[in-house]
C-alpha cells in the first residue's frame, strides 16, 4: 500500500511559496547574474520563521546559504579580477564555477522540494 503525506494548510502554502522563491532565485541568476536575488532573498529570511518544523524551512535555509556562498564566491572572483593575473581566471573559471553551482543548488532543491524531502542543513 502506497503511503501518501498529507499536509496542512500552512505547509502547502509555505511549500508553494518556496517553490515560487526557488523559481525567483533562478530567474534573478539567469538574467542579473544573481545581483536581483536580494528580493527572494528577504522574502526568505522574512518568512523562514513561519515554516518552522517543517521539511519547508530547510529549503529556505538553502537558499539563504545558497546567495551568500555565490556572493562569497563573486566577490572572491572580484578580487582575482582586480589583478591582470587573476582576471582570465575570474572571467573563465571563478564566475563561471560560482554560477553553475548556483545553478546547481536552485535545480536539487526544487527537485527535493517537489519530493517533499527537507535540503541538508
Amino acid at each position: 500500500m502506497p503511503q501518501e503525506l498529507i499536509f496542512d494548510d500552512n505547509t502547502t502554502v509555505q511549500k508553494n511559496l518556496v517553490w515560487w522563491l526557488y523559481v525567483g532565485h533562478g530567474i534573478c541568476l539567469a538574467f542579473t547574474l544573481g545581483m536581483a536575488s536580494f528580493i527572494p532573498l528577504i522574502l526568505n529570511y522574512v518568512k523562514r520563521p513561519e515554516a518552522a518544523g517543517t521539511f519547508v524551512y530547510s529549503h529556505h535555509s538553502w537558499q539563504i546559504r545558497s546567495f551568500w556562498w555565490y556572493v562569497v564566491w563573486v566577490c572572491f572572483g572580484g578580487v582575482l579580477f582586480i589583478t591582470v593575473v587573476g582576471a582570465p581566471l575570474a572571467w573563465f573559471v571563478v564566475w563561471p564555477a560560482a554560477w553553475i553551482w548556483k545553478a546547481y543548488r536552485l535545480i536539487r532543491g526544487i527537485i527535493d522540494l517537489n519530493a517533499n524531502k527537507p535540503m541538508p542543513v
